[in-house]
């Protein structure tokens, strides 16, 4: 499982394994990416550092510093 957060689209991109998508749903905040089998692949999570500030102690520290320092 990898994570990245783009600071300028305040976006953090969950990816859970390394397989093409084929298709995406929208839930809420969340944009689940599928695999051919339906099992999801890749997370994005929009506006990130708000809704992550009241889960922020469950994340790495060095992600943490990453999301905060852009608001």
């Amino acid at each position: 499982m990898r994570a990245k957060y783009y600071q300028e689209d305040d976006l953090l991109v969950i990816e859970l394994v390394k397989k093409a998508y084929v298709e995406a749903e929208k839930i809420g905040s969340f944009i689940v990416h599928y695999d051919k089998n339906k099992q999801p692949v890749l997370v994005e999570i929009l506006n990130a550092s708000k809704l992550l500030k009241e889960t922020s102690k469950a994340l790495p520290t060095n992600l943490r510093q990453s999301i905060f320092s852009a608001t």
